[in-house]
């Protein structure tokens, strides 16, 4: 299985970034709906060189205890 790493800053006027490494192809889209119903809608996109590689695939799953 292929290592996914996600960078996320917060800056001190609450803007997050988040950097999704390691998952080729649209298929870190899948990670950016997850922080997208967490934070809303994102207001900036940018696609790294992952993006446009041949893509792999991605399963996820959110356990949450409440």
């Amino acid at each position: 299985m292929e290592k996914h790493e996600l960078d996320i800053t917060i800056s001190p006027n609450g803007e997050v970034k988040v950097h999704i490494k390691g998952v080729k192809g649209p298929a870190c889209l899948e990670y950016a709906k997850i922080f997208e119903k967490i934070l809303g809608e994102a207001s900036d996109v940018e696609h790294t060189h992952e993006y446009y590689e041949p893509p792999t695939e991605v399963e996820i799953q959110v356990e949450q205890d409440t």
